[in-house]
């Protein structure tokens, strides 16, 4: 198939301030859920999403990525604050390797009130429990928006992780208009939450708890892991006219082959929580299609590979295309980079049902909703606005069903 003309403005909606989740509830699954179910549309709570799982049995995927403290505050000796946001690993550049790391490692930075900082290094004392210890920050060169920032410190006992665990504040949302306080270094985090690397949260999962993944269980779901990191491009809306001009952001995901036997062989329906479950779980697919295209994976995932790779391969011999190439290389994981786009017109190959929040107006988040569910996601909006549902990172929750193609 070709790569589908979409107008960006069709997936424009009028958001009032009065309607984003400044803050979340006080307990996660109290938050409303939005059962959209093959055009029909149910209020509910998330506490009762139990209620709307089959009762023969489903298989549920979760992104168990963990966010990090990414914000690192420094101040000149003039007194001028200069925030370095670490976007993503350089030097290593896998993200689990740069965290690991003990003396120095280089990021992908934006870097706040950047003019103070002409030149030389940034220092500051990170109080830890191994004493104290000095992070300097060098910036050695500039790409594009951002910066190449390297990071040493002068105690080789502590890794980078434990660095940014001391001294970085969590990310919230730039649409939150306030600072971090202390309830988002929990609460900006889901229950699940395992390998460091996001800076941004897969919220779909915030409202989940450890008594919802067990009533989930006995419902008879088989709950599967995956990662993707989700990155800062997340935030940033298609701004051109033509959705196909857009240009996607690209993610780091890692996936067990044990996750994925057990996404071949689990139950159906296959539903996935958050839209970042969504990317990694499609995106598995059309890398098993360009191996059984004789093509390399290398490179990860492009843009619009699933518009231009074959079509005709099921979801079954892709996966298991993953896995023979696993064996071969003899190991446990996949780690790769996708940067897919899902607009309207794509056709889904492993996701069945989506558990998401409500996102932004002109996000890419919301063409991949108008690609899951059709022009039925005005439908859901305008049922959402109208009947006192939170939206974005820390608001309310849908369930959506799409009818039977």
């Amino acid at each position: 198939m070709s790569v589908p003309h979409i107008d960006s403005s069709k997936y424009d909606y009028e958001l009032p301030e009065e309607k984003i989740a400044r803050y979340p509830l006080s307990e996660r699954d109290k938050s409303k859920l939005l059962v959209y179910n093959q055009g029909e549309i149910i209020d509910s709570q998330f506490a009762r999403v139990g209620d709307f799982m089959p009762a023969d049995g489903f298989t549920m995927v979760f992104n168990n990525t963990k966010v990090i403290r990414a914000r690192i505050i420094f101040h000149k000796e003039t007194g001028a604050q200069i925030e370095i946001f670490c976007l993503e690993p350089i030097v290593p550049n896998e993200v689990q390797q740069a965290f690991a790391e003990r003396r120095q490692t280089t990021w992908k930075c934006i870097v706040g009130n950047s003019k103070k900082w002409k030149e030389g290094a940034l220092f500051l004392d990170v109080q830890t429990a191994h004493g104290l210890v000095r992070l300097s920050a060098m910036r050695s060169q500039t790409l594009g928006n951002a910066s190449e920032i390297i990071f040493s410190w002068d105690n080789d006992a502590l890794s980078f992780a434990e660095i940014i665990e001391s001294v970085g504040v969590m990310p919230i949302p730039p649409y939150l208009n306030r600072e971090t306080e202390s309830i988002d270094n929990t609460r900006y985090q889901t229950v699940y939450s395992q390998h460091k690397g996001s800076v941004a949260a897969p919220t779909a999962g915030l409202h989940f708890t450890d008594e919802i993944l067990g009533q989930l269980k006995q419902k008879g779901g088989e709950l599967v892991n995956l990662t993707l990191h989700v990155g800062a491009g997340t935030f940033k809306p298609v701004q051109t006219k033509d959705a196909e001009s857009h240009v996607m952001h690209a993610e780091h995901i890692v996936v067990e082959a044990e996750a994925i036997r057990r996404i071949i062989g689990g139950k159906k329906p296959l539903i996935a929580v958050g839209t970042t479950s969504v990317r990694t779980l499609e995106s598995l697919y059309w890398l098993g299609v360009k191996l059984l295209a004789g093509q390399s994976i290398d490179e990860g995932l492009m843009q619009w590979d699933a518009y231009e790779l074959p079509q005709e391969f099921s979801a079954e011999e892709a996966l298991n295309a993953l896995l023979d190439y696993l064996k071969k290389l003899n190991v446990n994981e996949l780690h790769s980079i996708t940067q897919i786009m899902i607009m309207p017109g794509y056709r889904f190959r492993i996701v069945e049902r989506l558990i998401t929040n409500f996102h932004q107006p002109h996000s890419t988040l919301l063409l991949l909703i108008g690609a899951f569910i059709g022009e039925d996601w005005k439908r859901v909006y305008d049922h959402a606005l109208n009947n006192e549902f939170r939206f974005l990172s820390y608001g309310d929750s849908s369930l959506l069903i799409p009818s039977k193609k």
